[in-house]
């Protein structure tokens, strides 16, 4: 399965390193250190997390990002029938749904805690102003 180092748990969660290892410690997330001594957390764990505490996460500010609708993330959720998969992927305080093949979910090995970018192309964008 895949673990993830400390600093791309924090660029998953869109936070600093020194956010998640504030999680790490707490306990809130758990590590594993390996071989060579480093700590990594455990992929199905951290979808476990992202799935779970979304809103708690704040996303420090981004300084720029020129493909806006490339969200990259952690798979949480696979929902396959015998056509069709249902893929969840959380991308910071983003939960992105997709409905692709079972076969290309099967060819790309989707599964909770794997690592993933979520690609938008919409022929069609809505504007909403939030509320003051």
């Amino acid at each position: 399965m895949a673990s993830y180092k400390i600093g791309e748990v924090a660029e998953l969660l869109g936070v600093s390193v020194d956010s998640v290892r504030r999680l790490t410690d707490s306990g809130r997330l758990t590590t594993v250190r390996t071989a060579g001594g480093q700590r990594v957390v455990d992929g199905r764990q951290l979808a476990r997390f992202m799935a779970a505490a979304p809103a708690d996460l704040k996303p420090e500010t981004t300084i720029g990002r020129s493909a806006r609708n490339h969200f990259p993330g952690i798979v949480t959720r696979v929902v396959k029938d015998r056509v069709m998969a249902q893929v969840e992927i959380q991308a910071g305080s983003h939960r992105l749904v997709s409905l692709i093949s079972r076969e290309a979910a099967d060819e790309l090995g989707l599964a909770p805690g794997v690592r993933a970018v979520a690609v938008v192309k919409a022929t069609n964008v809505i504007v909403e102003l939030a509320a003051r």
